[in-house]
């Protein structure tokens, strides 16, 4: 994936970074930074009107990373059809984990947030946090799901809903799987 320049990302490519989600490399400048010479990608994020500057050789650690390749994307719309894995921990705690992985950047970590805080038309309401962490998974999924597909973010909040749509039709049938195999 290292280009002859022995930089990782090009101008123009979509990359995700993984406090912000997606978006795009605008330039690759030198910069002068406390008397030493320091080259950056200058990242810039549209929907947080927002640029951010990696140094390049720094980029891996700090979490800087392509999109999501076709089969990770497809593992993740897998796992929103999954049941629902909620600890019985106290919420505060389980909040800080769905930060965690919203913030991993991750994408099958954001996609497990997102199944994990989905609510039915048919199930309670969600407390105010609760549906801000989901609104946020949601948001940062759509986001690289729209860019690793070349659709838009509404398009892809849509595939995500029918994903997580099907899960309503999975879920009895994986209830009686998982008792019959406890029996």
């Amino acid at each position: 994936m290292t280009s002859k320049s022995g930089l990782e990302f090009k101008v123009g490519d979509a990359v995700v970074y993984p406090a912000h989600g997606v978006g795009k490399v605008a330039a690759v400048e030198t910069q002068e930074v406390a008397g030493m010479s320091l080259e950056v990608y200058v990242v810039t994020f549209d929907h947080e009107k927002m640029t951010l500057r990696v140094p390049t050789k720094k980029a891996k650690t700090a979490g800087l990373r392509s999109l999501a390749a076709d089969d990770v994307v497809t593992k993740a719309l897998t796992t929103l059809k999954g049941r629902a894995r909620i600890k019985r921990t106290m919420w505060s705690r389980r909040a800080q984990e769905y930060e965690a992985k919203i913030n991993s950047g991750d994408l099958i970590s954001i996609a497990e947030v997102v199944r994990d805080l989905h609510r039915a038309e048919s199930q309670p309401e969600q407390s105010y946090s609760e549906r801000q962490l989901y609104e946020s998974a949601l948001d940062r999924m759509a986001r690289e799901v729209a860019a690793a597909n070349k659709i838009d973010k509404d398009a892809a909040v849509e595939l995500l809903g029918k994903s997580l749509s099907a899960k309503k039709a999975a879920a009895p049938a994986v209830a009686e799987t998982e008792e019959a195999e406890a029996a």
